[in-house]
């Protein structure tokens, strides 16, 4: 995992953990998983899944996922446009 990888993770982890202080970091992350609906091996949780549910727990109701907020258009016909690189 690369360092900003790395920082990302405790400064979404950091407030969740103090949330829940009386557990683990195992147990956390075991939360985390079992939240989020992974039903495989705890050793085999991906990073991505951890990130990316602490970034939504954070996320007002019903707002878009990040990362795919930065893709979506409004209009129809701009999205046609912007797929046909036409812009």
């Amino acid at each position: 995992m690369q360092c900003h990888r790395v920082n990302e993770v405790i400064e979404l982890l950091q407030p969740y953990w103090l949330k829940h202080a009386d557990l683990s970091l195992a147990q956390v992350l075991a939360k985390l998983a079992q939240e989020a609906g992974y039903e495989g091996d705890l050793l085999e949780v991906p990073d991505d899944l951890i990130i990316y549910h602490l970034k939504m727990l954070e996320t007002p109701e019903g707002d878009m996922i990040p990362g795919i907020k930065k893709d979506c258009e409004n209009d129809f016909k701009a999205a046609l446009l912007k797929a046909r690189g036409i812009e």
